[in-house]
C-alpha cells in the first residue's frame, strides 16, 4: 500500500496537470482570454510549494543543481520527489525511516500545492461549467480531475499521519476508499454550494466566505495550536488554515478530534443556513 499511494498520487497529479493544460489551450483557441488569464493565474500560487521543496532539498544536504531548479521552475519538483519515493520503495520495500521521511515531505508539499493551486483552479472551472458554459466538456473534466486530485492529496496526507503512529501499519484499501469518498463528497458539495451562490448573488459570496473564514480563524486561535512556535507565524498559520476550513477540515492537533469535527460541521451548517437566508 505504501508504494501504491505515491504511485496513484503521481498518476492523479499527471492527469490533473494534463487536464489543466487542455483547459488553457481550450480558452486560448476559443478566444476567451479572460478565463485563459485566470486559469494561468491559478498556477502562480503553486510556486510556494516548489520554493519550499527547494529549501527542503537544501536542508537535507542536497545542493540543488540547474536541472533540479529547472524542474521546480516548470512546477515538476513534486514529480521528482514522487519518483524518488518510488525508487526508494523499490529498493527498501517500504520499511526504511528515510523512505517515510521522503513520503512525508512529498505528502505535505502536495497538500500545500493542492490547496494553493488545485483548489482555486477547481473553483474557477466549476464556475465556468455552472454559470458560463454548461456544455463545456474540457472545463468539466478539468474540474472533476482537480476535485479528485485535491481529495486524494488530503487522503494521502492522512495516510502518512496514520503511518507515524506507533504500532500502526498501512490502513487497508477499504479505509482509503472510504476516506477518498468522504473527502470528495465534502469538497464537491462545498464547491458546488459556493459556485451556485456566486452565480445567484455575485460578490456576496465573498462576504459569506469571509464570515466563515473569520470564525474558523478565531476558533483555531482559541485552540492554541503549537504547530508553529513564533507568534506572528502562528497567527498567519491560523489565518491560512481558517481559509482552508471554508472547504474542508484538517486536524492539526494530536488526540481525539470528534469534538472539533462536530464544531466544524456545526459552523459549516450555520454558514449554509445563513447563505440561504441572505
Amino acid at each position: 500500500m505504501r508504494g501504491a499511494v505515491p504511485r496513484l498520487s503521481l498518476t492523479l497529479l499527471a492527469a490533473e496537470s494534463g487536464a489543466r493544460l487542455c483547459a488553457i489551450i481550450h480558452y486560448l483557441v476559443r478566444g476567451q482570454l479572460g478565463w485563459f488569464g485566470l486559469t494561468i493565474a491559478c498556477l502562480v500560487p503553486g510556486y510556494a510549494a516548489q520554493l519550499l521543496s527547494i529549501l527542503w532539498f537544501r536542508a537535507d544536504g542536497h545542493t540543488p543543481g540547474c536541472w533540479l531548479l529547472v524542474l521546480h521552475l516548470l512546477q515538476l519538483g513534486l514529480w521528482k520527489r514522487y519518483w524518488d519515493v518510488l525508487r526508494a520503495a523499490a529498493k527498501t520495500g517500504g520499511g526504511a525511516g528515510e523512505l517515510l521521511a521522503q513520503l512525508g515531505d512529498v505528502c505535505v508539499l502536495r497538500l500545500l500545492e493542492a490547496l494553493l493551486q488545485t483548489l482555486p483552479h477547481l473553483l474557477l472551472q466549476a464556475y465556468v461549467v455552472v454559470a458560463v458554459d454548461p456544455a463545456g466538456f474540457i472545463p468539466g473534466v478539468s474540474a472533476g480531475l482537480s476535485l479528485l486530485s485535491l481529495a486524494w492529496a488530503l487522503v494521502s496526507y492522512s495516510h502518512f499521519t496514520f503511518l507515524l503512529k506507533p504500532g500502526h501499519l498501512s490502513p487497508p484499501a477499504a479505509v482509503i476508499l472510504c476516506l477518498l469518498l468522504w473527502r470528495t463528497g465534502m469538497l464537491g458539495t462545498r464547491v458546488l454550494a459556493l459556485v451556485l451562490f456566486a452565480r445567484l448573488y455575485s460578490f456576496w459570496v465573498f462576504a459569506v466566505a469571509g464570515v466563515h473564514w473569520l470564525l474558523m480563524s478565531f476558533w483555531l486561535g482559541a485552540q492554541q495550536t503549537d504547530i508553529v512556535a513564533q507568534p506572528c507565524r502562528w497567527r498567519l498559520f491560523n489565518c491560512l488554515l481558517g481559509a482552508v476550513y471554508i472547504f474542508c477540515y484538517i486536524n492539526v492537533r494530536p488526540g481525539p478530534s470528534k469534538t472539533r469535527v462536530a464544531i466544524f460541521y456545526a459552523v459549516s451548517t450555520w454558514n449554509v443556513l445563513y447563505s440561504t437566508w441572505m
